[in-house]
């Protein structure tokens, strides 16, 4: 009884099929009929510095073909018509994406769309953390790098690898083991710097705050994410003359979220008699009796009460925020409902059976979905509250000679209004809208194209350069990668 995701179709497999073949971004970029200048900024060594956004993770891994088409890269390709140097990247070994340490998967390959929806691509991943290819590199950003751990000592360490304390694409390419992220940056002497300064919203949210895999979403102390945000760019700053800071976008308002009805279980009439017979009396009656003992309120048991109709079904989850009734043997779950959001990462599973000896055993049906692939409305709330307050203490924290990026706004544009640009527009829904990635919050490589744009055009506007009059157009990157490149 596996759900599917349903609107796809042939058409648009055969249309795609002629957009994956992109192998250089500079290819792409037609010799202007101007003579492209730097204005007053320098861009000799540009060196970009995030997180998964910006080392070009896509479809929920970091690999090869989708790092070729990261924003800096393609940024890096304009400002070399403007005195701008050579621009490396560290490179995973494949098109599988993810990656090992020591020799055990930490992180699995990528997803492409197989034309039900996304699938993980075939193949195993190869590269290993500690097969050490040492940086700096030009592109410095990080998958899952937390705004700390651009100024930690041990992220990129074997040390702390090896103690679950160290990020796996930072030891693979630190330039030796006791360095640091942002020392990695200063190293190279940039004259120009881009940052995207953390993956912890996103971190936080699309593992439906849980707390998986970094712990709570902190704001403040020494740990925390303006501790690292405010060190860096304190850092940056001291020794960069020009660069770019960014806003950080709201993850509960990506296709991660917003892709999957909460009430997207169809049973039919039959099994809906069957749920309704077998399984929930003993736990509406196990509240019934809760109410009666004074422990949960009428509001919580209307919540809690679990009935199977004929047709859609809304997805049964975990509530951590409910009343802990455990001592009676009932488990904190519920129906969604319109407040609540589904992960794109439950799709594989909704509507599943486990187990074959238990027809009963459904997955979002009588096996509630986790945590950490759903975010109630109170979770919801709690991070889009930390993102406004984040983005404010970033956009105050701008310091002389730089510039704010809003790309937290240009996500929101994605969703609320759709962003037309070159012949194309790109809206935040899944698979169709072309600015997502399979993972519902990191852009394709034609969404990383449109950052690029955008991002040339605000550093044209602040420093009186020209970029933005290279002919760089977003459809010539592809929006999705088949199984197997």
């Amino acid at each position: 009884m596996k759900i599917k995701y349903l609107l796809l179709s042939v058409f648009m497999l055969v249309l795609w099929s002629c957009e994956t073949d992109i192998e250089d971004p500079n290819a792409n970029v037609a010799t202007p009929a101007v003579e492209i200048t730097s204005g007053d900024a320098d861009f000799s060594t540009y060196v970009a510095m995030g997180e998964s956004i910006t080392a070009g993770f896509s479809d929920n891994s970091l690999f090869a073909a989708a790092q070729m088409n990261s924003y800096p890269n393609i940024m890096a390709g304009v400002m070399s018509m403007a005195g701008g140097g050579e621009f490396t990247q560290p490179y995973v070994n494949d098109n599988v994406g993810g990656i090992n340490v020591s020799g055990q998967q930490f992180w699995g390959p990528r997803f492409f769309f197989n034309g039900a929806g996304p699938a993980q691509a075939s193949g195993s991943p190869s590269t290993e953390a500690t097969n050490v290819v040492p940086g700096p590199y030009n592109n410095m950003a990080m998958p899952l790098a937390n705004a700390i751990s651009f100024v930690a000592p041990g992220v990129g360490s074997m040390e702390g690898l090896m103690a679950g304390a160290a990020n796996p694409w930072y030891v693979r390419t630190a330039s030796s083991n006791d360095a640091t992220m942002i020392g990695d940056v200063l190293m190279q002497q940039p004259t120009f710097v881009t940052l995207v300064p953390g993956h912890d919203f996103a971190n936080y949210g699309l593992f439906g705050a849980s707390g998986l895999p970094f712990g709570p979403l902190e704001l403040d102390g020494p740990t925390g994410m303006l501790a690292g945000v405010v060190g860096t760019i304190q850092a940056l700053s001291a020794t960069v003359p020009n660069g770019v800071i960014t806003t950080l976008p709201d993850p509960t308002n990506t296709a991660t979220f917003n892709t999957v009805p909460y009430n997207s279980i169809p049973l039919t009439a039959e099994l809906a008699a069957q749920l309704n017979t077998a399984l929930a009396p003993p736990y509406n009656g196990g509240l019934a009796g809760a109410q009666a003992a004074g422990l949960i309120s009428a509001e919580e048991v209307a919540l809690r009460t679990l009935v199977a109709v004929a047709g859609n079904n809304p997805v049964l989850i975990e509530d951590e925020d409910l009343t802990d009734l455990s001592a009676l043997g009932l488990p904190s779950i519920r129906l969604a409902n319109a407040n609540d959001k589904i992960s794109v990462f439950a799709l594989q599973s909704l509507g599943s059976v486990p187990d074959p000896t238990n027809p009963l055993g459904i997955f979002g049906v009588t096996i509630p979905a986790p945590d950490f692939v759903v975010l109630t409305a109170n979770e919801i709330a709690e991070i889009q509250t930390k993102v406004a307050a984040g983005n404010a203490a970033i956009a105050a924290s701008i310091p002389s000679g730089w510039a704010l990026f809003d790309l937290a706004g240009l996500y929101d544009e994605i969703v609320t209004t759709g962003v037309s640009e070159d012949d194309f527009n790109m809206t935040g829904d899944l698979i169709f809208g072309g600015f997502f990635g399979l993972d519902g919050y990191n852009p394709t490589s034609r969404g990383s194209a449109l950052i690029a744009k955008r991002m040339l055009e605000a550093i044209d506007a602040t420093w009186g350069s020209n970029l933005s009059e290279v002919e760089l157009n977003i459809g010539d990157y592809p929006t999705n990668y088949p199984d197997g490149i």
